[in-house]
C-alpha cells in the first residue's frame, strides 16, 4: 500500500539558521531520504518551492475559476514537501514519518493513496 507523508513546518524557521546549521539540517534531510532509499520503501519524494510561489485555483459551481496568489489556507504551518512511500501498514508508514528530522513544531501527515485499477 502507498502512503503520502505530508511535511508541515513554519516556513520561516530556516531564515533563522546559520550557513553550518542549514548545511547540517540539509544532511540529516538527504540522510534520511538515503535510507528511505536504501529501504526499497521510498517511491518518490519532493521539496516544494516557498509559498509565494504558490497559486490556488477556486473551484465553484459556476465557470468562473478564480486564481489567488498563495497556498490554499492561512496557517501557520506550510507544507513544504512531500514522500510517497511503499509500506506494508500504516504503522509502517507512520514509523519513517517520526523519523523525519524535522525541526520542533513541524508534522507529518501520515496519508494512505487511493490506488484505481485502470484496467
Amino acid at each position: 500500500m502507498k502512503f503520502a507523508l505530508l511535511i508541515y513546518s513554519v516556513e520561516g524557521d530556516r531564515a533563522k539558521f546559520s550557513e553550518q546549521e542549514m548545511n547540517e539540517n540539509m544532511g540529516a534531510w538527504w540522510g534520511y531520504s538515503e535510507a528511505m532509499q536504501k529501504s526499497g520503501k521510498m517511491v518518490a519524494g519532493e521539496a516544494l518551492q516557498p509559498t509565494p510561489t504558490a497559486h490556488t485555483v477556486k473551484i465553484s459551481s459556476g465557470s468562473d475559476r478564480p486564481i489567488s496568489d498563495g497556498p490554499f489556507a492561512e496557517t501557520k504551518e506550510q507544507l513544504g514537501g512531500f514522500y510517497i512511500v511503499e509500506a506494508d501498514t500504516w504503522e509502517e508508514a507512520a514509523e519513517w514519518a517520526k523519523k523525519t528530522p524535522l525541526l520542533e513544531g513541524g508534522s507529518v501527515e501520515v496519508r494512505p493513496l487511493m490506488e484505481f485499477d485502470m484496467g
